[in-house]
């Protein structure tokens, strides 16, 4: 199945299914034993086979060690790892596993008797997914015994508010969203065990936020993420970021920003470089000095600043006559390697590798550079519409067509997971994200570049942008007061009309009044003509 995007609705999981995959539950602990019992009492009560279960809890440290209990999954060990951080103890458990699916838990968090049968009913479905089960947060006192009715036991419990509002803002994760994986969250999340070795273990280094960091690079892996309310767990008391959750989004964000581009409200510094880019622009450092640092200079003077452009060539291999630099065969290489081996924007490498958790690859023949905003346009309109490759034709020529490509990282990871013997990569992303063309020249780019501002120069620029805002804004308010004047002056005439209007209709009617007394006085005057007329006539027979 090919789904598009994070659009998982084609999956249709079976109810009936037949259990075939197996699951490793990996729960790190460090202390709680307590709770811990309760976690691996709920595990023990699964409807998914024990045979096709394993669970390994990872003592992170504790004093006194845990144990396992009575009351536990058959295929239950206990670990430990002295490296403190529940990253480290997450990947010591991983290293263990021999599941087809990962399925994190944490120590406080006991799932209801149908919570793992409904994740792995999705994955049976398709090998691709992250599965998160919804959590509820009760203070219900701790029970020494799981008791058998859990949900009558542990309600009334309070929703994971952050979870249900992400889903139901995003018409459950299939709108588009840049940010599905920040459903991966380490208390209740079953994951395709191919797409964590493809992502990679979680990051030791993070102090917080290492399920979400994870979640970013399951995403670039590839992975679609699917919420499944069936899937339900009671977390044991509320945690420490509804505690304290202003004070832990301090600490997280301080460190992920650098991890996760999709963050972008942590990246609004434009001088900023950071350690995992927006965009990695592949350049062929080979093709002569000035036509890589025309395409290059254009890049970094770009409002698309997260980049890094990665200038392709046998750089390890060069050796540099220093008696006679004029005769180096190599001189065009030097030349590059000179200029630009302290930009921190630029790596020199030796093939076009790229980092798999940056989101976006720019493929650009060296030459044609961008315009100011060229670059920054088309990595807007293939987040917003969701594209996994956009193709910019830059010229055609006997030989063929010269064009560059905006590629999906994520999008290409999950096509070359699905793509079949001997079929086109770039037919498997239009399906999975979409593809388009547009014209270079429509977008900005061109053969011959002028060259960038200098900081005085765009300063200057932007001192008289500004004046000139100043100004038009000036004349718009000049123009208001003419339109209001104007407006004032057309009211009185619009009076004046109205009160002309009325003195006509007083004409009209008085000169009505006056035609009915004419009329009147006329047939006055004929009566009396005839009545003399009669009187006369009378005398005259006399």
């Amino acid at each position: 199945m090919r789904v598009r995007n994070n659009d998982y609705r084609p999956i249709r999981p079976a109810a009936d299914f037949e259990p075939e995959l197996r699951v490793s539950v990996v729960i790190p602990a460090y202390g709680a034993q307590d709770k811990l019992d309760l976690v691996l009492a709920g595990l023990a009560r699964q409807t998914y086979p024990a045979g096709l279960t394993e669970v390994i809890v990872v003592d992170n440290g504790s004093d006194p060690p845990l144990r396992l209990p009575a009351d536990c999954p058959p295929d239950t060990r206990l670990i430990r790892c002295e490296t403190p951080g529940r990253g480290s103890a997450r990947n010591a458990g991983l290293a263990e596993a021999t599941g087809d699916v990962i399925h994190w838990l944490d120590s406080d968090v006991v799932p209801t008797a149908g919570a793992i049968t409904a994740h792995m009913r999705w994955h049976h479905a398709a090998p691709y997914l992250a599965v998160t089960g919804y959590i509820r947060f009760s203070e219900s006192p701790l029970p020494e015994k799981l008791p058998d009715d859990m949900e009558a036991y542990f309600e009334p419990a309070e929703p994971h508010a952050w979870i249900v509002r992400l889903v139901e803002r995003t018409d459950g994760l299939t709108d588009n969203g840049e940010r599905p994986f920040s459903l991966h969250v380490g208390g209740a999340t079953s994951v395709s065990a191919r797409l964590i070795e493809a992502a990679g273990p979680m990051d030791g280094d993070l102090v917080l936020g290492q399920d979400t960091e994870m979640g970013y690079r399951l995403m670039q892996a590839g992975a679609v993420f699917v919420p499944e309310p069936e899937a339900r767990a009671y977390h044991l008391g509320p945690t420490m970021r509804m505690r304290h959750k202003e004070r832990i989004d301090r600490v997280s964000y301080a460190f992920i920003g650098d991890r996760i581009p999709a963050y972008r409200w942590l990246r609004r510094h434009p001088g900023r470089t950071w350690k995992i880019p927006y965009l990695e622009v592949l350049v062929d450092g080979t093709a002569g000095y000035d036509t890589v640092r025309a395409t290059v200079d254009a890049l970094l003077a770009g409002t698309a600043h997260d980049l890094r452009v990665v200038l392709v060539g046998p750089w390890d291999t060069l050796e540099r006559d220093r008696r006679a630099p004029l005769r180096d065969p190599n001189l065009e290489l030097e030349l590059v390697r000179g200029h630009y081996a302290y930009e921190r924007r630029v790596r020199l490498a030796a093939d076009d590798r790229v980092d798999p958790a940056v989101p976006y690859v720019l493929r650009l023949p060296p030459g044609w550079a961008p315009g100011e905003d060229s670059v920054a346009a088309l990595l807007e309109r293939a987040r917003t519409e969701g594209l996994g490759l956009i193709n910019i034709l830059l010229d055609e020529t006997p030989d063929g067509v010269v064009s560059a490509r905006l590629e999906r990282a994520a999008s290409f990871a999950r096509a070359r997971m699905l793509a079949g013997p001997g079929e086109d990569l770039d037919d498997v992303v239009d399906e999975v994200s979409g593809i388009v063309w547009v014209s270079g020249e429509s977008c900005g780019f061109a053969g011959e570049q002028p060259a960038p501002q200098g900081r005085r120069s765009a300063y200057r620029a932007r001192v008289a942008a500004q004046a000139e805002a100043e100004r038009l804004a000036k004349e718009t308010e000049r123009l208001r007061g003419e339109v209001a004047r104007w407006r004032d002056e057309a009211g009185k005439w619009r009076k004046s009309a109205v009160e002309y209007r009325r003195e006509i209709a007083t004409l009209r009617k008085e000169a009505a009044g006056l035609r009915r007394d004419l009329s009147a006085a006329d047939r006055s005057r004929q009566t009396l003509r005839t009545a003399f007329s009669a009187r006369v006539k009378r005398a005259l027979r006399k």
